[in-house]
């Protein structure tokens, strides 16, 4: 699967109602703090530095929408924009891409 993100995109412009998935090049190792997540191409590795990331990340794959995916993870509505430059950042180092 291929990944057409564009790295000059601001965290405001993340698509919170796109589908998003994890980059098909993309291993995640859970850890205590969160998790590591690891780009096979790019040889890139970012920290998911809370549980509740990554059960967002791992919520991408099967709900419609990055929205979605941070209310299945619990994610409060005031805690939302937090959670979306999380993402952004995610999507501009390809770990994760639309779907």
């Amino acid at each position: 699967m291929a990944c057409a993100v564009s790295t000059d995109a601001a965290p405001a412009g993340f698509d919170l109602d796109g589908r998003w998935g994890l980059h098909a090049k993309v291993s995640i190792r859970p850890e205590r703090f969160g998790a590591l997540l690891y780009h096979f191409d790019t040889r890139r590795l970012s920290f998911l530095r809370s549980p509740t990331l990554l059960r967002v990340v791992e919520h991408l794959g099967t709900e419609p929408s990055a929205r979605a995916a941070c209310a299945a993870a619990g994610v409060a509505p005031r805690q939302l924009s937090a959670y979306t430059n999380a993402l952004a950042a995610l999507a501009d180092s390809t770990m994760i891409c639309p779907r």
